[in-house]
């Protein structure tokens, strides 16, 4: 069995003492990640935002997971208001162009604590 490793990523970090990811052997999970600014720690200011800086940070993660987005086999995401699903598909075409090599994806309404509009975590498969 392959020992687990934990992922940390500078300039993201929990409340709770947990890493942003976690690999054994070739999977990868992430912890929640949010649209967070790397050097403040701030959510942005709109949904635009947290996405462009939520898919940052998923990119970062799974880099320092040892992989790519292509790698990416499930994301889930929460939203506060799923009307606004325009802001995440946008950032959803530009890291999964190809409609023939896109991550299974599933998006939920959620009661979101504090100024956070969406979350997400990830399934990757590495190697």
């Amino acid at each position: 069995m392959a020992a687990r490793t934990s992922i940390y990523v500078e300039g993201f970090s929990h409340k709770n003492p947990i890493p942003a990811a976690c690999r054994i052997g070739k999977l990868l999970y992430s912890g929640s990640i949010q649209g967070t600014d790397p050097a403040t720690g701030n959510y942005g200011s709109t949904i635009e935002e947290q996405c462009a800086l939520m898919f940052a940070q998923v990119t970062r993660i799974v880099e320092a997971g040892g992989g790519g987005t292509a790698d990416i086999v499930k994301m889930t995401v929460w939203m506060r208001d799923r009307s606004q699903r325009a802001a995440l598909n946008k950032h959803w075409l530009e890291m999964f162009p190809d409609p023939r090599s896109r991550p299974a994806r599933h998006a939920m309404q959620a009661a979101l604590d504090g100024a956070k509009l969406i979350e997400c975590d990830f399934i990757a498969v590495i190697g």
